[in-house]
């Protein structure tokens, strides 16, 4: 049985360091998987009244549907303002409504922070890491993926040129592989 994994970019520059490393460390997922990225940079911003008065915007319903179709989710931030970017806050709570009817619920997920900074997206994986709990999504603990200084592991074409951490990549996505095995019906 094929596997389908979400990935969704906190990011939306056109050269995006996030999305570039984000889409590399998919393409190391085994080759029976399908690795379908969600925008989510066309979300209408949420507001419970227009679930409530049953108005939901197409994006929202567009987003939810799409979000059915995948076993598992790869979430990819930078860090803004020592937290995830706000596009990608508006995607979980999105997602998480209406009440009860959640498309996070038990999806496996591995997040990965990358910045050109030494900090590496540390505040953004924590605070990502938080709402995935309350979500009740299993997220990857081990390995932990941030990629500091990501410039200089990265070519002018945005790859990935250091070999340590495309192997560090590669065993933080086969522990993924390895949790979303866990939780298969």
């Amino acid at each position: 049985m094929s596997t389908t994994v979400g990935l969704i970019v906190g990011s939306l520059r056109k050269g995006s360091f996030t999305k570039a490393v984000a889409k590399q460390a998919a393409d190391l997922l085994p080759e029976d998987y399908t690795v379908k990225e969600i925008n989510i940079g066309d979300l209408d911003l949420y507001n419970q009244d227009l679930d409530d008065e049953n108005r939901a915007p197409e994006s929202w319903k567009k987003f939810r549907e799409e979000m059915q179709t995948v076993d598992a989710v790869i979430f990819a931030t930078p860090e803004y303002n020592r937290s995830v970017p706000g596009v990608l806050k508006n995607a979980i709570d999105v997602g998480s409504r209406p009440y009860g009817a959640s498309i996070w619920d038990k999806k496996p997920a591995i997040i990965l922070s990358v910045s050109p900074g030494a900090i590496s997206g540390f505040g953004a994986n924590h605070h990502l890491r938080q709402s995935l709990v309350f979500l009740n999504m299993p997220v990857v603990q081990q390995p932990e993926v941030y990629l500091g200084n990501v410039t200089n592991i990265l070519d002018d074409n945005l790859k990935i040129t250091n070999e340590g951490t495309i192997k560090f990549l590669q065993s933080a996505m086969d522990t993924f592989v390895d949790l979303i095995n866990r939780f298969k019906d």
